[in-house]
Formats: C-alpha cells, sequence, structure tokens
C-alpha cells in the first residue's frame, strides 16, 4: 500500500475538528443576533453544509433542541425585526420604477433599430439573389 493512511486520518480528524469549531461559532453567532435557529441558519453562519450538521448527532441534536425551544413569537418578532427598518419603501419603490421604465424605454429603442437592420439585411439578401445566376 503506497502512501501514508496515517497522515490522512490525522488531516482528515483535524478538518473535522475545524469544522466543528466553525459550527460551535456559528450556533453562538445565530444564538447572539436573536434569529430563528435552524440548519440552514447555523450551516451559513459556520461556513459548512447542512450535511456535516444533519451528520453530526451532537450538533444536530442541540440546533434540534434550541430551535424546538424558541417561542412562535420570539421567531416572529425576529422576522419583523430583520425587516426594512429605518428605510422609505415608497422611495425605493419609486426609484425602481422609475429605472424599469427607463430600461424599458431603452429596450423598445434597441429592438426597433434591431427590426430596421434586419429588414436592410433581408433587402440585401434578396437584391443578392436576384443577381445571381439560376443555378
Amino acid at each position: 500500500m503506497s502512501g501514508n493512511p496515517g497522515n490522512l486520518r490525522q488531516a482528515a480528524r483535524a478538518k473535522h475538528e475545524a469544522a466543528l469549531l466553525r459550527a460551535e461559532k456559528g450556533l453562538k453567532a445565530v444564538l447572539r443576533a436573536q434569529t430563528p435557529i435552524t440548519f440552514e441558519g447555523v450551516a451559513a453562519a459556520a461556513g459548512v453544509s447542512k450535511d456535516f450538521l444533519y451528520r453530526t448527532p451532537d450538533l444536530r441534536a442541540r440546533i434540534t433542541m434550541l430551535r424546538e425551544q424558541q417561542t412562535p413569537a420570539a421567531i416572529a418578532a425576529a422576522g419583523r425585526n430583520a425587516g426594512l427598518e429605518g428605510i422609505d419603501t415608497s422611495s425605493i419603490i419609486r426609484t425602481l420604477t422609475a429605472k424599469l421604465a427607463s430600461e424599458r424605454a431603452q429596450h423598445r429603442q434597441e429592438l426597433a433599430e434591431l427590426n430596421q437592420a434586419l429588414a436592410a439585411a433581408h433587402g440585401q439578401i434578396l437584391s443578392l439573389r436576384r443577381h445571381l445566376p439560376n443555378a
């Protein structure tokens, strides 16, 4: 057998331990932020995969327990706090509507120019076909 399986095992163990530490930090970050505890949220905060969290029994049990301890009112409050506080949504809507109208006008203009170019190309093709000897 070639290679060094002991080094491979040691590297795999170190990688697993590093992922466990990141998962713990991610879980603490989600708890500190008081956001709903989900596997997806913890995975994103920790930089690990959801699969890793599900396959690690201790982490899976802790996340499940903490998620079940959350009250529906706390989850709803966290969702409201994550909204657009302090932002005038009507001005955002006006800005986006104006930008959309501008882009639509630009696309209509480009489409008209392309249609004119296509008509000219068809005319040139027809003219060239008329000048070809019949084969």
